[in-house]
Protein backbone atom coordinates (compact mmCIF):
# COMPACT_ATOMS: atom_id res chain seq x y z
CA UNK A 1 0.00 0.00 0.00
CA UNK A 2 1.37 3.28 -0.91
CA UNK A 3 1.63 5.94 1.91
CA UNK A 4 0.78 9.72 1.42
CA UNK A 5 4.29 10.64 1.55
CA UNK A 6 4.91 8.31 -1.67
CA UNK A 7 1.95 9.75 -3.24
CA UNK A 8 3.20 13.54 -2.65
CA UNK A 9 6.71 12.56 -3.68
CA UNK A 10 5.72 10.60 -6.86
CA UNK A 11 3.51 14.09 -7.52
CA UNK A 12 5.77 16.13 -7.08
CA UNK A 13 7.88 14.75 -9.33
CA UNK A 14 5.67 14.13 -12.14
CA UNK A 15 5.16 18.21 -12.33
CA UNK A 16 6.26 19.85 -15.30
CA UNK A 17 7.58 22.92 -15.57
CA UNK A 18 5.51 25.71 -17.87
CA UNK A 19 7.02 26.71 -21.14
CA UNK A 20 4.82 29.55 -21.98
CA UNK A 21 4.83 33.24 -20.17
CA UNK A 22 3.62 36.02 -21.00
CA UNK A 23 6.38 38.77 -21.22
CA UNK A 24 5.28 42.62 -20.39
CA UNK A 25 7.36 44.93 -22.16
CA UNK A 26 7.82 47.99 -19.75
CA UNK A 27 8.78 49.99 -22.46
CA UNK A 28 5.45 49.95 -24.20
CA UNK A 29 3.23 47.86 -21.93
CA UNK A 30 2.60 45.04 -24.56
CA UNK A 31 2.12 41.92 -23.96
CA UNK A 32 3.35 38.74 -25.63
CA UNK A 33 3.18 35.09 -25.07
CA UNK A 34 6.71 33.64 -25.55
CA UNK A 35 8.10 30.04 -25.57
CA UNK A 36 10.82 29.93 -22.70
CA UNK A 37 14.30 28.03 -23.18
CA UNK A 38 14.50 24.84 -20.78
CA UNK A 39 18.04 24.44 -21.02
CA UNK A 40 19.36 28.67 -20.43
CA UNK A 41 17.98 31.60 -19.42
CA UNK A 42 17.22 34.03 -21.33
CA UNK A 43 18.49 37.67 -21.12
CA UNK A 44 17.78 39.28 -23.57
CA UNK A 45 14.47 39.77 -25.18
CA UNK A 46 13.35 42.20 -28.31
CA UNK A 47 9.71 43.20 -28.03
CA UNK A 48 7.67 42.39 -31.39
CA UNK A 49 5.71 45.21 -30.72
CA UNK A 50 7.98 48.56 -30.10
CA UNK A 51 11.33 46.34 -30.66
CA UNK A 52 13.13 47.50 -27.41
CA UNK A 53 15.62 45.49 -26.15
CA UNK A 54 14.90 44.42 -22.54
CA UNK A 55 17.28 42.48 -19.91
CA UNK A 56 16.28 41.34 -16.52
CA UNK A 57 15.88 43.72 -13.54
CA UNK A 58 18.72 43.56 -10.95
CA UNK A 59 18.46 40.14 -9.32
CA UNK A 60 16.70 38.17 -12.11
CA UNK A 61 18.22 35.61 -14.09
CA UNK A 62 16.18 36.49 -17.31
CA UNK A 63 13.74 38.60 -18.60
CA UNK A 64 10.94 35.67 -18.06
CA UNK A 65 11.79 36.39 -13.77
CA UNK A 66 11.53 40.35 -14.54
CA UNK A 67 8.61 40.68 -16.87
CA UNK A 68 6.92 37.10 -17.37
CA UNK A 69 3.21 35.67 -16.35
CA UNK A 70 5.07 32.72 -15.31
CA UNK A 71 8.90 32.25 -14.10
CA UNK A 72 11.67 30.23 -16.21
CA UNK A 73 11.94 26.27 -15.94
CA UNK A 74 14.58 26.46 -14.07
CA UNK A 75 13.18 28.72 -10.75
CA UNK A 76 9.89 26.83 -11.17
CA UNK A 77 11.49 23.41 -10.52
CA UNK A 78 13.36 25.01 -7.41
CA UNK A 79 10.15 26.44 -6.20
CA UNK A 80 8.81 23.16 -6.09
Amino acid sequence: MESGYDRLRKETLLVEPELTSVVRCPACGAETAAQMPVDACQFFWACPSCGERIRPLEGDCCVFCSYGSVVCPSKQVTQQ
